[in-house]
């Protein structure tokens, strides 16, 4: 899954999907799971179809009805002197962590009950 397409095309995984969403919103908005499902079930749909190496699938969600949230994503800022400086950028991502971040309190207790006492099929194969 991907926000990043030139990025992805230049990773060149064995497949993946788009989603044109701000940086930091792979899998969706904040706070929708009905949306955030609905992303991962057709990204999942996605690997099962795709066929051919470094195949992506553009996935047909919205951010929001028009596309005007991008004007903002690297629209120059102003400096406190009032002028423009290229170099200064408006970044509303969120932020990386080396550790899980869960929505809710209760979404972390569900990740670690199912890991207790073995490996989940997801995480399988993954050197902790």
């Amino acid at each position: 899954m991907s926000s990043a397409r030139d990025i992805t095309r230049s990773a060149w995984p064995a497949r993946s999907t788009y989603l044109d969403f701000p940086l930091g919103h792979t899998a969706g908005k904040p706070n929708e799971p009905e949306l955030n499902a609905s992303i991962m079930r057709d990204t999942l749909a996605a690997f099962e179809s795709l066929s051919e190496p470094g195949a992506m699938a553009h996935l047909a969600y919205r951010w929001a009805d028009t596309d005007d949230w991008k004007d903002k994503v690297f629209a120059p800022v102003e400096s406190s002197e009032g002028s423009e400086k290229s170099s200064e950028y408006e970044d509303d991502r969120v932020a990386r962590h080396d550790t899980p971040q869960y929505q809710t309190e209760k979404d972390h207790q569900a990740a670690e009950h199912s890991h207790e006492g073995e490996e989940c099929l997801v995480c399988a194969g993954i050197d902790y």
